[in-house]
């Protein structure tokens, strides 16, 4: 059934209508919800994506398909070649030299950090629109309707984390004229691509308009990085030493990121959902967001980012 997707999809590109099945070699790579194959013919390769079943409810694949487009205009990501709106089957190029990043990749891999900012910075601040707007509050704001529901039985301290959620929220929401940027918005470790010179970003499904910030911190978590890597990602995206407030949002992120995933995980735990421990998954996320929103460092990057100018 892949293989036939695969010819269909490759019979969409001019270039690749003589590739002929049989012609060329198909090799499996990663991906968790989707299928992802490398196919190459002589010194030629390419990337072919078949979305996962049941992944449409939950993935606009014509947002997803524009916002690829743009950020390949950028040299963020990858030429696009063939995208279909519709059931979400994309054919772009591959990136030859590159290493699929992940938390220890990015500790080995000297300057990893940094170009991952530069290229975080390109796409923030290219000017271009992405469809969509993601809003993280809004989010946290369903995640806590559905998880009042199923009976979860809640880590500790979790009202008191979701109360002070309520007033990062009105913090960040009372700066005017917030400038949103077209964002990754799921920046795994996975989703960059590191030659050594430049760090490519790939799969833009939960891409949209967004505080740029977020990006940076929700990065930050995935790949585990160190304050010492943390600074390497600031000093490379800002081009410089940043204001109080930047690094202030970045670190407000982190948490938000981490209480986000918390909840979609209880919420998957409460749900039966067998795919792994839940619980563990959820519980290890609320102690870091936890920690992190109880040091004393963090209040002082509140207060940055509350009496900041910045933005004004």
């Amino acid at each position: 059934m892949e293989y036939q997707k695969i010819a269909t999809a490759l019979a969409q590109v001019p270039e690749l209508q003589s590739w002929e099945p049989g012609s060329y070699s198909v090799e499996r790579l990663g991906g968790l919800t989707n299928l992802v194959f490398k196919v190459s013919r002589g010194e030629a390769s390419f990337i072919v994506r078949i979305p996962g079943e049941g992944t449409e409810s939950y993935i606009d694949r014509s947002v997803e398909s524009h916002n690829a487009r743009v950020a390949a205009d950028i040299k963020v990501s990858a030429e696009v070649l063939y995208s279909d709106p519709r059931d979400g089957v994309m054919v772009s190029r591959f990136l030859d030299g590159t290493e699929t990043m992940s938390p220890d990749a990015f500790k080995s891999r000297a300057g990893s950090a940094g170009r991952a900012g530069q290229a975080l910075s390109l796409l923030h601040n290219s000017g271009k629109e992405f469809q969509f707007r993601f809003e993280l509050f809004a989010m946290i704001d369903e995640y806590l309707k559905v998880l009042d529901g199923l009976g979860v039985v809640l880590p500790d301290g979790y009202h008191e984390v979701v109360k002070e959620a309520q007033n990062i929220r009105k913090i960040l929401e009372s700066k005017k004229n917030l400038p949103l940027a077209p964002c990754h918005c799921d920046p795994l470790s996975e989703n960059f691509l590191d030659d050594g010179e430049k760090m490519w970003i790939v799969d833009w499904e939960y891409s949209g308009m967004n505080d740029p910030l977020w990006d940076l911190g929700d990065l930050s978590v995935e790949a585990e990085f160190t304050e010492k890597q943390d600074l390497e990602l600031l000093l490379s995206y800002w081009g410089g030493e940043p204001p109080a407030e930047i690094i202030g949002r970045m670190i407000v992120y982190k948490a938000m990121c981490d209480l986000l995933w918390t909840l979609w995980g209880l919420i998957q735990y409460g749900n039966d959902n067998p795919a792994e421990d839940f619980w563990a998954y959820s519980i290890a996320r609320f102690g870091r967001c936890k920690d992190l929103m109880s040091s004393s460092t963090f209040a002082d990057h509140l207060r940055a980012v509350e009496g900041g100018r910045l933005y004004d």
